[in-house]
């Protein structure tokens, strides 16, 4: 749309004509972006200069102004954004001539629903507030006049940039401290699943302050794509404008898709890399500027004292040598005056695992240059191009920063080609905490700190580096991966053999945990089925590292020291069987002490009987024990219906489940016999509220398993008196047998949503199958439920391969 075409689309200026070319405008799909901002402001300078003129005519005011400040003052405007306005006025009209020329503009636009920030000062008065007031100061950075004097509009500009500029060595440290505080509250652009495009780091907001420091003459930003990521971050938020119908600035899970089509996006999952890329561009130049801003006040407030002490002489900044070609000099990390980036291939990798070593950033200036003229690795790379990136996976925390660095040039990529497939690859389960390349880096962090466990920390690092490698490959990502990495571990220079043991690694770097977790371990074929897979002590012991890392990594819902327990028992008898040992045959459970004492009252009684108790596990490594919720253990006579009825219980008095063990033991009667009995063992924790009273559990129990107790109808009563929120659609439950997963039961894993009355649904299902739950393993990952159920027929044989995929999909069919 040209100007000519805004002018003649409002020649009304009232609220109507306004409104109506406001709305064909934002109707036109094939305006979007830079244009349409453009034009949506154009088009509203024009309506508010015919209010203000009328106005101004109205009240006789003389030597006023109408201007934009903020975004509008910047021409961006989206569909939902607020008018940020200042009524400009130089003093010598009367006040009440004054409120009544901004009552006839605020009014108008008041009515047409826009939001609006409004305030009316003199050049003086908007002067000292926005000396008070540094968001005020800001705004004012970007006035623009809509109508009026223009002469007292550029006089305060002038001034306000000058009170800026002079003002700067007290007023950037504190707009720094506002981005960092707003970071902290808002989080990571980035890595959020939801994030705010304009508060959270990395987000438009960010991206204003660095325009703020460029106007203050102390520093400049990174400007190699940071006008194209502000881009996105405005398309992305005007999209949201448009789908919504509201002015929000927070990317909400169930809008992603529409958001995604009004982009011409393939997906939910495009729109993020997209929208995290950008974050990244800024959340990069972000950190690169406020690193220079620093360095320079601190230069500013050395100087007159070097010059005192140094007779007026300027002081050479010190380059202290910390590799070949490579200095630190003013607390960064910088080529030396001799390095030649065309002649040494190594240097990059030197340049970066020095920095890291050193806990020092890498100069903006080395890492460009590096990315333009570095020449590049041989294939395979040779011995000191390895040893250079296992130090720099090995150090710790400081790796993160570098390793951003070098991404945001492309350097990474083009060391590793791959990894393209997984940069700012979102993970949309709610358990992970970053992307799918941060998630990568901080595995590799946390394994930098299990390194003295393990025969070959090399093979540790680079494993860590590469076990998600397989993610943005169809099918699954550890079969993928273990393909991919085989060819990334040959192409970083490892023999043969290591090479074999990195694919192994990726290939089974889930293998520890899934086991432990979902199987059962006193079972010889789930020992002896993850030995086949590893192969070797050596694997094992660096397997088990990795599992550790990966998990850390991960989040707080991914490790804790149930699960560190829980692996590091299967290592123990996996490292066994691989020394020689073999595994015992199984034998009855023995029941602890509290659950024997259990067994042994319902025995007596016939009936169910159970304890509830707050439990913590062994002491964290920050010294405090660490709680688990509460443990709910249950004794009974062993009978059917008990896993559905224990359940259904538990949902219908909010207790969600985290972890369960159903086991069949026996026990000696005073006949000199042996009686079935089943003890459960479960981690739950109260929705909300307060914990249910045992008494009334155990009532609703003996109920429930005497056919009184209605729980399917009482589940979905709730269910429809509740109905779920709405939010981004879950995957098909799915359920499969595992193969060779038990020679005494079939193992059968739902992976499945979480929900209330999820398990209650599945043990239903399974006594329906008519067949016994021998054992059942429950496992809750945020949202996600992974459960295994060892059922055997009526005689306890495992079942024949067409019943056993028969009760799969009948439980599957239950869940859908």
């Amino acid at each position: 749309m040209t100007s000519t075409e805004v002018t003649t689309e409002s020649e009304d200026s009232g609220p109507s004509g306004y409104a109506a070319a406001r709305l064909r405008l934002l109707q036109k799909e094939a305006r979007s972006g830079p244009p349409r901002r453009a034009a949506l402001a154009r088009l509203t300078d024009d309506w508010l200069t015919g209010l203000f003129t009328a106005a101004t005519g109205a009240a006789g005011v003389r030597g006023a102004a109408l201007v934009a400040v903020g975004g509008y003052g910047r021409g961006e405007l989206s569909p939902r954004s607020d008018l940020d306005l200042l009524l400009l006025h130089d003093g010598t009209a009367d006040a009440a001539a004054v409120a009544t020329l901004a009552d006839r503009i605020w009014y108008p636009v008041w009515d047409l629903g826009l939001a609006l920030d409004h305030s009316v000062r003199t050049p003086g008065e908007a002067r000292r507030t926005a000396g008070e007031d540094l968001k005020v100061q800001l705004g004012l950075l970007d006035a623009r006049p809509v109508a009026g004097d223009l002469g007292l509009v550029a006089g305060l500009r002038t001034a306000v940039l000058a009170d800026w500029r002079n003002q700067a060595p007290r007023r950037l440290p504190a707009l720094d401290e506002l981005c960092r505080e707003r970071a902290d509250r808002m989080g990571e652009l980035q890595f959020l699943l939801e994030p705010d495009l304009k508060e959270a780091r990395g987000g438009l907001r960010d991206a204003t302050a660095l325009r703020a420091v460029a106007a203050s003459w102390v520093a400049d930003a990174p400007r190699e794509g940071l006008a194209e990521a502000r881009r996105t971050l405005l398309d992305a938020r005007d999209a949201l404008h448009l789908t919504t119908g509201r002015a929000t600035d927070r990317l909400a899970l169930q809008e992603q898709d529409q958001v995604a089509g009004a982009l011409g996006l393939l997906d939910a999952d495009a729109l993020l890399r997209q929208v995290y890329e950008a974050a990244r561009t800024v959340s990069y130049a972000t950190d690169v500027t406020w690193r220079e801003v620093n360095r320079v006040l601190r230069a500013r407030s050395a100087r007159p004292r070097l010059r005192t002490l140094l007779g007026g002489a300027k002081a050479a900044p010190e380059r202290t040598p910390l590799a070949e070609g490579v200095v630190e000099a003013d607390g960064e990390v910088a080529l030396a005056r001799t390095a030649r980036p065309e002649r040494d291939p190594l240097l990059t990798l030197r340049a970066a695992a020095a920095a890291a070593e050193a806990g020092l950033p890498l100069s903006r200036h080395l890492v460009r240059h590096l990315g333009t003229a570095a020449r590049t690795l041989p294939v395979p790379w040779p011995a000191e191009a390895r040893e250079e990136l296992v130090t720099l996976l090995g150090a710790g925390e400081a790796t993160v920063g570098v390793w951003e660095a070098l991404e945001a040039e492309g350097i990474i990529t083009r060391l590793l080609p791959d990894w393209e497939r997984v940069h700012c690859r979102p993970q949309r389960n709610p358990v992970h905490t970053w992307t799918v390349d941060r998630h990568l880096v901080e595995t590799a962090v946390r394994a930098s700190h299990l390194t003295r466990r393990v025969g070959r920390p090399d093979l540790l690092l680079i494993a860590a580096l590469l076990h998600d490698i397989g993610k943005g490959w169809p099918g699954d990502h550890s079969v993928a991966g273990e393909v991919i990495a085989r060819d990334m571990a040959a192409r970083i220079g490892f023999d043969k053999q290591d090479v074999g043991v990195v694919a192994t690694l990726v290939r089974h770097h889930l293998l520890l945990i899934e086991t432990a977790t979902r199987r059962d371990l006193d079972d010889p074929a789930t020992v002896r089925s993850v030995a086949t897979a590893v192969g070797s002590a050596s694997t094992l012991e660096l397997l088990h590292a990795l599992t550790e890392a990966d998990a850390l990594a991960t989040g707080p819902a991914a490790w804790s020291s149930w699960r560190a327990s829980l692996v590091d028992d299967l290592v123990k008898r996996v490292a066994a069987l691989l020394a020689g040992e073999e595994p015992p045959a199984p034998e009855p459970l023995a029941p602890s002490a509290e659950q024997e004492r259990l067994a042994v009252e319902a025995l007596r009684t016939g009936e169910p009987v159970l304890s509830l108790r707050t439990r913590t596990e062994p002491a964290s490594e920050d010294g405090g024990p660490e709680p688990v919720g509460v443990e709910l253990l249950i004794a009974l006579p062993d009978r059917p219906g008990v896993l559905p009825a224990v359940a259904g219980v538990l949902a219908l008095h909010r207790l969600t489940v985290r972890a369960a063990d159903l086991r069949a033991v026996e026990l000696p009667t005073g006949l000199g016999e042996a009686a079935a009995l089943l003890v459960l063992s479960w981690r739950v924790a109260a929705e909300y509220g307060s914990l249910p009273q045992a008494a009334r559990l155990r009532a609703d129990l003996v109920r429930a398993l005497d056919g009184s107790l209605d729980i399917r109808a009482r589940l979905a009563e709730r269910e429809a008196a509740y109905p779920r929120r709405r939010g981004v659609k879950a995957p098909p439950p799915r359920v499969t047998v595992a193969a060779a997963g038990s020679r005494l039961a079939t193992v059968i894993e739902v992976r499945a949503q979480d929900a209330p009355g999820l398990l209650h649904r599945i043990g239903r299902a399974l006594e329906q199958s008519a067949v016994r739950v021998r054992s059942a393993h429950v496992s809750t990952l945020g949202a996600n439920a992974v459960d295994a159920f060892y059922v055997t027929d009526a005689d306890g044989e495992p079942l024949a391969p067409e019943r056993a995929a028969e009760v799969a999909g009948e439980v599957e069919k239950e869940l859908r």
